[in-house]
């Protein structure tokens, strides 16, 4: 009678659960109010900044199912100001994803609280890395585009990271970095 024991079989990776983009989708709405407004009466920069951070991670938690940190945000254009009085609409959802990081598009809109009338406002692209309680990058799972519009978010999303890439490479290069 053999007393050997069997080795645990090891823990599932992230990459096994599969997630559609739509599933990570996030919309947060705020009535703005003069706290959030600058002396022209239209929401402060940076509190749409604050916004936009927070429904992307939401998004990106739907995603991971654990923490994520913020590693970056590009290309976050104004458009139009938020004006006090109306709703602020934010939509997010993961674009792309890698070993452990991803991309969420955010999309901010003014909605007119008496026509429901929406005007976008903003776009911005966030960069956040899934990690574990030692703040150390974790895998995350694999992200199954299915629709015309999802296929198209991922394609773009993935040419802003070669982007990015080729970016922080001439940076590199030009302080004669290896």
């Amino acid at each position: 009678m053999s007393h050997e024991t069997k080795a645990p079989d090891p823990a599932p990776t992230k990459k096994a659960r599969v997630v559609r983009p739509f599933d990570t989708r996030c919309e947060m709405t705020w009535i703005v109010m003069p706290g959030d407004c600058n002396a022209l009466d239209t929401v402060f920069g940076g509190q749409v900044c604050s916004w936009i951070d927070v429904c992307a991670a939401v998004a990106a938690q739907r995603f991971t199912h654990t923490d994520v940190v913020t590693a970056a945000m590009d290309q976050l254009v104004f458009k139009a100001p938020i004006r006090r009085g109306k709703v602020a609409v934010l939509q997010a959802m993961v674009n792309w994803a890698g070993r452990t990081s991803m991309e969420i598009g955010v999309r901010v809109e003014e909605e007119c609280p008496t026509t429901g009338v929406r005007t976008q406002t903003s776009t911005a692209y966030l960069t956040f890395v899934a990690v574990n309680s030692a703040l150390q990058p974790i895998e995350v799972p694999t992200l199954a585009p299915h629709t015309k519009d999802e296929h198209r978010r991922f394609r773009e999303a993935e040419h802003r990271r070669a982007d990015r890439l080729a970016h922080r490479a001439r940076i590199q290069a030009s302080r004669g970095a290896p």
